[in-house]
């Protein structure tokens, strides 16, 4: 006799939404276990005191490194240089002067080639300057002997100092006689008139000849 069974206990209706059901819980362990990570607690200890080894590391002074050493120079090679050939052969020189004690080496004097002067040529400065009778004394002395003031300078009260000009030739004689600077009212020509009329004079001389030389002297008029 076949068993009967009812439709509400028949299990095959509802194999297949289980075995879904299976297939998904299954598919769900297996992306959890792939997910899921452990971490070890002493790890997450030791890391907390990661930052104090840190600022331990920073601490720590840079050690300069010494330059490497320069490389090593070399040395130029010093070739010896040959000396020179000796020259065996001997000159001989022979000196025939004999020199005695007697013998007497005179001093040379060089003279100076005498410069040769114009006669016509007129200096201003010599070695001996020309000079009157009896030096400037009796210079004066003339001067005051043959000296007349002017009427006219008197008259307009004109005094000062005349400046004559004239030269001395080679024999003392008085000639170019002029006014270098004057005062008028009549001195300057007083000055001249009594230039020309004074005696000759010792004539100048250069390198002990006699020269031409023109001579300045001041002549003073002064009201008394």
């Amino acid at each position: 006799m076949e068993a009967k069974k009812t439709p509400k206990a028949d299990l095959t209706k509802k194999t297949g939404m289980f075995l879904n059901l299976g297939l998904m819980v299954s598919v769900g362990l297996v992306l959890f276990a792939f997910e899921y990570k452990s971490f070890d607690d002493g790890l997450l200890k030791d890391l907390g005191s990661i930052d104090d080894d840190f600022e331990e590391l920073l601490d720590i002074p840079i050690t300069e490194q010494p330059p490497p050493p320069p490389p090593p120079v070399e040395q130029p090679e010093i070739k010896e240089i040959p000396d020179e050939v000796e020259i065996e052969e001997k000159i001989e020189v022979n000196f025939d002067v004999d020199v005695q004690e007697e013998t007497v080496i005179k001093e040379v004097v060089i003279e100076e080639a005498p410069v040769e002067e114009k006669a016509d040529e007129i200096f201003d400065v010599v070695e001996n300057m020309p000079t009157p009778p009896g030096g400037m004394e009796g210079w004066n002395k003339y001067l005051s002997k043959n000296l007349k003031y002017p009427t006219q300078a008197r008259r307009m009260g004109i005094e000062g100092t005349v400046y004559v000009v004239f030269v001395v030739n080679t024999d003392g004689s008085i000639q170019d006689v002029g006014i270098l600077r004057g005062v008028g009212g009549g001195c300057d020509e007083e000055a001249v008139r009594v230039v020309k009329n004074a005696p000759s004079w010792e004539p100048g001389r250069q390198r002990g000849r006699p020269v031409r030389v023109k001579m300045r002297l001041p002549i003073r008029f002064k009201l008394s």
